[in-house]
Formats: C-alpha cells, structure tokens, sequence
C-alpha cells in the first residue's frame, strides 16, 4: 500500500506567507518544472513511487508518474521590500518606452502611429545592457475596447501588450504597465472633468473603469512581481492641474482617490500573483504638490504594496518646451524658477510625505530634451545629472521619458531608438549620466560635487 503525503497545507501556509514563491518539481531525468505556487490549489505526492499530481487553480491538472526525485520552493522577487527606500530603490534607473503603445490617432491606440517603429526583444536586451532595471510601458486602451460587449478588450491590443511585457521579463528587467492617454485632457472616455460634472458619467466611467482593469489584471495575473500595474497616467481636467481642480472643494482630489482605491480593490480581487503585486498610484496630474497636498493612500488587503507615482520635467519652459537652453545657478538663459535648489526643495517635500512614512515612490517621467549645440547639451547633461542624483538621494526610482524622437527642441526626449535600441544623437552620453548620478556610491560624489562641476554661461 502506498503512503500518500498531502502536503497542501505547508503550500497554503507558504502562499499566506510570502508572494512570488516558485514550487520546483525535479524530474528524474533531471529537468525542472517550475509552476508559481499562487497559481496552485493542491498538491498530492505519493512518497513510494515517485507519483505527484498538481491541481492548478484554473482546473488544469499536472499528473507525474513515477519521475518526480524532488519537490521544493524557491522565492523569487524582483523587489528588497525591508522599507520604502529598498522599494524604490529595486525599481532603480528607469526607461519610458513613451509614444509606443500610449500612442493613438482619432481615438485610436497604435503603436506606431507618432513614428516609432514597433519594439522587440533586442531593444529591451540592450536596455538591460545599458543599466536600466524598470521600463515603463505606457499603454492607451482606447479604440481597442468594446463598449457593446462589457467593454472586451481586443484580444490582439492585449496580446501585443503581453509581448511587450515579455521582452522585459526575458531580458531581467521590471515592467510597468498602466491607462495612459486614455485620460488625457479629460478628452476621451477616462475623463475626470465629466466625472465632477455628471454623477452619471461618473458612474460608467467608474464600470468601465473596473471592466478594463479586471481584463488586464486577470490576463496577468500568474506573472510575477517584476510586473507592477500603473493605475493612470496624468489625469486632470484639461488644466494640468490648474483649473477647476483649485476652487471645487477637493472634488477632482476626491474622484481620483475613489477611482486609486477602486484599482486596487478590482485588481486584488483576481488573486494568484496580483495580491501581492506591486502598485502604482498617481495624485492630481502626477503633480508632485498636488500629489503632497491631496493624495489619500488606498486601503488594501496586504501592506507596503503600493507606490505614489509623481512626474517631474521642473521647470517646464526648460526641460520641456525648450524656452531657455541653459540651467541652475551658472546659467543666463534661465527659466524664472526650477533651479537646484527647487529641485531639492520639491523632492524633501515629497520624502518627508512619502518615504518618511514608508511609502515607496518613483518618477514615473522625467527628463529634459535634446538641444542643438554643445554648450546648450552640457546644461541638459547637468540637469539630468543633477535631478536624478537629487532623485536618488531622496529615496526615489527615477525613470526618464524617452519619445524616441531624434530631432531637439520642444518634446525630443528621445535618447534609445525604439526598434534598434541604438542610441539617438548623443544618447550614450545621457544613458552614462543617468547610470553615473543613480548608481555611484562613491561618497565624494555628491549634489555639492555635481552643484561644483556646473557648465559655464554660453550660447
């Protein structure tokens, strides 16, 4: 008669205990099988003969007989989840693979529509090559989702997604995948200014809402924790922040809050993987003062698994629309405010509010574009240099936006070709400063060191 071990009740006690768990069963020919244990509901093995069978919560059943010498568990985490810093830090030096599958034409999503050419395996090895441990997948739903047929999402947009997603997995990187344009200006269907406006768009916008991050969640739902679901981009109602959101009583503040927590309640109730998974909250337009001021922290069912999202291209005449050349205390051509010390001043603020109290956060974009003369790309580098070091010293990942654009001046992010992933003008210099003010811990290097070695005035 054979001895039969159950030993589902140590698997149950392991997934209470711990996410991203990898039970290993070793064959006699001495391959592997790996099945992640939140996607398991039992395990039968019978010790005498080598039998094991693995009941999947999905109802698909594994039978091993007679070829099993080993059953074990392995922990694979993609994070150093000890405290806030260590989280952030995991994600470290960041990458947008921005105006990729965020991008849309006439409501329409499509990947190549603003002229990047499709990604593939070989930009995403060479991102890892280059030093970068998170991309951001920025990804615009709209125009692929059903609103006939409880808002389906195209089975080709979330395969090409999965792909994506993939490519980083592969290469060892963590991914961020998120609703981006589909909030934009509040001009499609994720719009928070009908929402303050109508309690009833508010209402179908809140089940779509829940419908789109179900599909997403449960399509993901066995992957591990190097995937961390983004719940929006920079939703405001058109006035990035500076409209009716500053005399409506904190109602915009509120929507957003309520739609944060219902997020996270759709994407936990999948279970398996997204129980534990890793998520990422915006506050008002991603604004770092907004965020400080206004952000309510969602409930959730497991702790220290969420992260506060904030954007920073300070000050935007500079590091954005290209008005001025030239940055911090040695230049001339200077915007009115933003310099170094505003920097500084912006990113305690938002330590004290976030880190100081054990709640990871990263900037899900930053950056400064491109110019078109040596002397103006040496402030360029400076800033980068400056900001992200400032980032890092704080306790943030810090993740740059990247357009692909090769042209300079307004919006030309790019820095990495999105289907080479070659660098773009003088990308490698970027990818080497980012790389430099992340990641040396030398001690002599330093935001006065940085501050010290500032480029001269000049056109």
């Amino acid at each position: 008669m054979n001895k039969y071990l159950l030993f589902a009740l140590g698997l149950n006690l392991a997934l209470s205990a711990t996410a991203q768990n990898k039970m290993q069963v070793t064959l006699s020919d001495g391959n592997i099988e790996e099945f992640n244990t939140s996607s398991i509901s039992n395990v039968q093995f019978y010790k005498d003969n080598n039998n094991c069978t693995i009941t999947l919560k999905n109802g698909t059943i594994k039978q091993y007989d007679g070829n099993v010498s080993h059953i074990g568990f392995k922990k694979q985490t993609a994070f150093d989840a000890t405290n806030a810093r260590t989280i952030s830090y995991s994600m470290g030096l960041g990458w947008n693979l921005g105006n990729q599958m965020d991008a849309q034409n006439n409501g329409v999503s499509c990947e190549t529509c603003w002229g990047n050419q499709e990604t593939n395996q070989q930009v995403f090895d060479k991102l890892k090559e280059y030093g970068f441990s998170t991309i951001r997948i920025p990804v615009t739903w709209m125009g692929h989702i059903d609103d006939n047929n409880n808002y389906k999402i195209e089975d080709a947009w979330m395969n090409r997604v999965d792909e994506i997603v993939t490519y980083a997995e592969k290469a060892g990187l963590k991914a961020i995948i998120n609703l981006h344009h589909d909030g934009a200006d509040s001009q499609y269907w994720l719009s928070i200014k009908q929402a303050a406006a109508d309690p009833n768009a508010k209402a179908k916008i809140e089940k779509k809402i829940a419908a789109v991050w179900k599909q997403i969640a449960e399509h993901f739902k066995e992957r591990g924790d190097f995937l961390i679901f983004e719940s929006f981009n920079e939703i405001h109602d058109g006035d990035w922040g500076y409209g009716a959101n500053l005399n409506d009583g904190g109602k915009q503040y509120g929507i957003l809050n309520e739609w944060n927590q219902l997020f996270v309640d759709v994407v936990r109730s999948t279970g398996y993987e997204n129980k534990y998974r890793y998520l990422g909250i915006p506050g008002y337009s991603t604004n770092p003062e907004h965020t400080k001021n206004y952000l309510v922290m969602p409930k959730d069912v497991v702790e220290n698994r969420i992260l506060v999202a904030v954007h920073c291209y300070d000050p935007y005449d500079y590091a954005t629309a290209c008005k001025f050349n030239e940055w911090g205390h040695t230049g001339k051509d200077l915007a009115e405010w933003g310099e170094e010390g505003s920097i500084d001043w912006t990113f305690n603020y938002l330590k004290e509010r976030f880190i100081d109290q054990n709640i990871p956060l990263y900037l899900g974009e930053y950056g400064a574009v491109h110019r078109d003369t040596e002397s103006r790309e040496r402030f360029r580098l400076y800033y980068l240099e400056y900001v992200t070091k400032s980032a890092r010293d704080h306790g943030f990942g810090a993740l740059y936006w990247d357009n692909g654009s090769t042209k300079s001046g307004m919006e030309a992010f790019g820095i990495i070709n999105h289907n080479t992933g070659n660098y773009i003008n003088n990308g490698k210099d970027v990818v080497d400063v980012l790389r430099k003010a992340y990641y040396n811990n030398d001690p002599n290097y330093n935001l006065q060191s940085i501050y010290n070695s500032a480029p001269p005035a000049g056109n």
